[in-house]
């Protein structure tokens, strides 16, 4: 009788524990990790693009989702360590640059990952992603037009400033996205009839450089490329620029918001925004390798009327009025 009373005990015992088990996974709170390129000054308005979306599908932080952020300063050589041990710890990793991708993907084949990148195809060439439709493994996200970009880019700035003739560009060489953007710009400049300038800045110890050598070429404008250094340091590019007198196209609208004269492209919190599309299906139980990777359709022009009068610019009506938002 004693030991038909202790099976009975046991077992009971076992399914308590089941049942406890299963209540405890239902009601687990999901982490997500938050890889960025930048600091958290320089991510702000871009981490709340993606807070917001979360939000929009039902995902609130702090009660039913949890988020590891880490910065890598504008670092690069430190995304393996950051990625490394993000994956020891979270079911998800947001990548929001290509490199930062990269690192993610090296340090882990099981978890999945959710990249937010202005490069193009790129992703493609690197072997990152196996194609737009069909990304596969555990990679998937939002990705830019990159160097498909600088055409557009170019003709508005001659379009501000019609007489510009020269143009620099500001290159990182150590971006895989520079080398195609700069082959781009250099084929439309010359069509568009102009000479085009490339500049090289590794880090902020060559910012200096760069533009005193732009002011003693004589060149009328500069168009900065994508680059996580120049993002995590875009006031002090702002700064150069005003002080350099060089009208110039911006990579990001953060850029013009702190004082750059033009931004072209997609907005990087909408592309945050549309990330945590990506983070709600994959949560809900989609696998990556079943959503297609995403390039926008929306692009925004902006431009600062304030830093034009400074510079003695009068921006024409007609750029005026196609523009997506003037900051006077």
């Amino acid at each position: 009788m004693r030991l038909v009373w202790l099976a009975v005990i046991l077992t009971l015992s076992l399914a308590l524990a089941l049942v406890a088990a299963e209540a405890q996974q239902v009601g687990k709170v999901p982490l997500v990790g938050r890889l960025s390129p930048t600091n958290p000054s320089a991510d702000a308005p871009i981490r709340a693009g993606f807070q917001q979306g979360l939000r929009d599908l039902g995902w609130v932080e702090g009660q039913n989702i949890a988020i590891e952020y880490r910065y890598a300063e504008g670092k690069v050589d430190r995304f393996p360590e950051l990625a490394a041990e993000l994956a020891l710890k979270v079911d998800l990793i947001i990548a929001a640059s290509t490199a930062g991708a990269v690192a993610a993907k090296r340090a882990t084949g099981t978890i999945p990952i959710v990249m937010i990148t202005l490069g193009g195809q790129d992703t493609v060439a690197s072997g990152l992603i196996a194609s737009l439709a069909r990304p596969g493994r555990n990679l998937t996200g939002v990705i830019g037009l990159g160097e498909e970009l600088g055409t557009k880019r170019l003709q508005l700035l001659r379009e501000a400033v019609p007489s510009v003739n020269r143009v620099a560009v500001l290159a990182n060489p150590a971006d895989p996205e520079a080398g195609p953007a700069v082959k781009v710009l250099e084929t439309a400049a010359r069509t568009m009839g102009i000479q085009a300038r490339v500049l090289e800045a590794r880090d902020p110890s060559g910012f200096e450089n760069a533009f005193q050598v732009m002011t003693s070429r004589g060149v009328g404008g500069l168009i900065v490329l994508e680059s996580i250094i120049f993002v995590t340091h875009r006031r002090r590019i702002v700064e150069l620029a005003a002080k350099s007198r060089l009208p110039t196209m911006y990579p990001t609208r953060e850029f013009v918001t702190d004082g750059g004269l033009l931004f072209y492209g997609t907005a990087l919190p909408d592309m945050h925004r549309r990330a945590a599309y990506y983070v709600d299906r994959i949560l809900k139980g989609a696998k990556p390798a079943d959503l297609p990777v995403e390039q926008p359709t929306k692009f925004e022009l902006v431009i600062n009327l304030k830093t034009a009068k400074a510079l003695g610019l009068t921006i024409p009506h007609s750029l005026l009025l196609r523009a997506d938002q003037v900051i006077e």
